[in-house]
């Protein structure tokens, strides 16, 4: 009786005062935005089950700051339209942080509404150096930059094709033409200049002319900045005139798609890719998670589980959700993640450039190593 008297005279007491008798703690609410549905779904199921897992453990954990997650899964279509829409919905929501978006398109067109409201964005997978060029203090990615494969390109054909007669070509669009810029850029600060640089529509059924142009040309390697069907159907051709042309490219070449296109043509290809997390020391036990929750730690769940890891470190690390605090702790601390330890300049790219380069051979890409060639 006497504890029900002052448990009664209590709460009348805080009623009085206007405060809880029993301290509620709210949830922090955020967000993984990404193409959930259509051609690019597969990429957004990637990030859902990186973001939901990651939400998982640190809640397990007792969560951020004290405060539980809540997770919301958001679909933009890579629609950089529908990602403005989605966006004023998160803020909507009261999303305090997004994990997000994969279309580079889609986060520059969300970005400039995050940044209006406060609210960190990290990109898993945006690589345009647009995103974070643009100087917003909100925008990060622990991912790597379109520019950063060329540069890693040009280095290559500069050491490893000496000598040899260099094709740039790409095809117009911002991804394709960040690539071979950087290519350019980069193999002729080493004296180096390519034969051929041009460029071509995509979505042409065939690439004859280019073909014949690079024959005519006596090219021995293509660097090509695109798509994996466009680059598999120059090579197609290539092979068909019976010339053995090394094709280098970017990370979009990744897929079983261009071997289905090229077959035997793609022999040889060489690609720059990130190297798989899953296989180190930093992703091995998250990877092995998420074989038992049933599906596999590919790329994008991987860097999904990442950008969320960087956000819970920093604010840890700032004791506060507030956007100036956690941009402080961001350019000035390093971070554990299961990318491996990652540090962020001024501009929100990683310092890290975690490209390595890879090879088709017999309908599989693996990893390549490169011998140093001796000095002359």
């Amino acid at each position: 009786m006497k504890s029900f008297k002052f448990a009664a005279a209590l709460l009348m007491m805080c009623a009085l005062l206007g405060v809880s008798a029993f301290p509620v703690r709210a949830e922090i609410v955020i967000a993984a935005v990404g193409p959930m549905e259509g051609p690019f779904a597969a990429y957004g199921a990637q990030m859902k089950n990186g973001a939901e897992l990651a939400v998982a453990a640190l809640n397990a954990k007792g969560g951020v700051l004290g405060q539980k997650i809540k997770l919301i899964i958001a679909d933009d279509a890579c629609n950089p339209k529908v990602a403005e829409t989605v966006a004023k919905s998160m803020i909507n929501q009261g999303v305090n942080f997004v994990a997000g978006h994969f279309c580079s398109g889609a986060s520059i067109a969300a970005s400039d509404t995050y940044a209006k409201e406060g609210v960190l964005q990290i990109s898993p997978s945006s690589t345009h150096p647009v995103l974070t060029d643009r100087g917003l203090e909100n925008v990060y990615r622990v991912c790597g930059r379109d520019d950063q494969q060329g540069i890693l390109a040009g280095s290559l054909l500069a050491d490893q094709f000496a000598g040899k007669k260099v094709a740039i070509v790409h095809d117009g669009q911002g991804y394709s033409q960040s690539l071979a810029a950087a290519a350019k850029a980069q193999l002729n600060s080493q004296g180096v200049n390519e034969t051929l640089f041009q460029a071509v529509k995509p979505g042409e059924k065939d690439y004859s002319t280019l073909v014949t142009t690079l024959k005519r040309n006596g090219i021995d390697v293509l660097y090509y900045g695109g798509y994996h069907k466009e680059a598999g159907l120059i090579m197609r051709g290539l092979h068909a005139q019976g010339m053995s042309v090394v094709l280098v490219s970017g990370d979009d070449l990744a897929t079983g798609k261009y071997w289905i296109i090229t077959g035997a043509a793609g022999e040889g290809t060489l690609i720059t890719f990130p190297a798989d997390p899953g296989a180190t020391k930093h992703g091995r036990d998250v990877a092995n998670e998420m074989r038992k929750q049933g599906f596999k730690p590919e790329l994008h769940a991987m860097r999904t589980y990442a950008a969320i890891q960087v956000w819970a470190q920093a604010a840890s690390k700032a004791g506060s959700l507030e956007l100036g605090k956690m941009t402080k702790a961001l350019r000035t601390n390093f971070f554990r993640t299961v990318l491996g330890k990652l540090t962020f300049n001024n501009r929100g790219d990683t310092k890290q450039n975690g490209y390595v380069w890879y090879e088709w051979s017999r309908g599989k890409y693996t990893v390549k190593t490169f011998k140093a060639k001796p000095a002359e």
